[in-house]
C-alpha cells in the first residue's frame, strides 16, 4: 500500500506538519501525565481509524513501560477495569471530542466536569489541545491513506 500523497517529501507540509508538531510538543511537555496522554492518542486514532497513529502511538506507549494488557484494553476501556478514574475521564472526554460531528450538544456537560474532576486547569487545556491534535493528525493520515506498521518508536524524533 502506497500513501495517495508524500506528506514527507512536500515543503508546504513540512511547514504544516512542523506547525502541528510544536502544538504538540507544548502538550507533551505540559503536566498532563504522559501515560494518559498515550492512551488518548491511541483511543482517537481507533475511532478515527487511523492505523499509521495507531501503530506509532501503540509502540511509543509500550516503548514507555506501558503494559501490553493496558494497551489491548483502550478499545474497550469502560469494561476494563485497570484504568484509573482519571484516565477514564480523560478517554470519555476523548471519544466525545473526537466523535463531535455525532452528538447533537458536542462534549456533554458531565464529561468535562468528570474531566475536571481529576485534572487542574493547565491539565485541561493539554487536554483539550492533545484532542485536537490527534485528530489532526489522524486524519492527514486517513485522507492520504498513510501505511501503518513500519513506524520504530523515537522515529520522528
Amino acid at each position: 500500500m502506497e500513501a495517495r500523497l508524500n506528506f514527507y517529501g512536500s515543503p508546504l507540509a513540512a511547514k504544516l506538519v512542523k506547525h502541528v508538531n510544536s502544538a504538540g510538543r507544548e502538550i507533551t511537555n505540559s503536566t498532563l501525565p504522559a501515560a494518559t496522554q498515550e492512551l488518548v492518542k491511541i483511543r482517537a486514532s481507533q475511532i478515527n481509524g487511523c492505523g499509521f497513529c495507531t501503530d506509532m502511538h501503540t509502540k511509543d506507549a509500550a516503548h514507555a513501560g506501558e503494559t501490553a494488557q493496558r494497551l489491548h484494553l483502550v478499545a474497550v476501556w469502560r469494561e476494563a477495569k485497570i484504568f484509573t478514574d482519571a484516565e477514564r475521564a480523560a478517554l470519555e472526554l476523548t471519544e466525545q471530542g473526537t466523535r463531535i460531528a455525532d452528538a447533537a450538544g458536542g462534549v456533554t456537560d458531565e464529561a468535562w466536569a468528570n474531566a475536571a474532576e481529576h485534572y487542574d486547569e493547565e491539565q485541561l487545556v493539554a487536554l483539550v489541545g492533545l484532542i485536537a491534535v490527534i485528530n489532526t493528525y489522524n486524519r492527514m493520515n486517513v485522507i492520504v491513506q498513510q501505511p501503518a506498521g513500519d513506524y520504530r518508536p523515537g522515529q520522528f524524533g
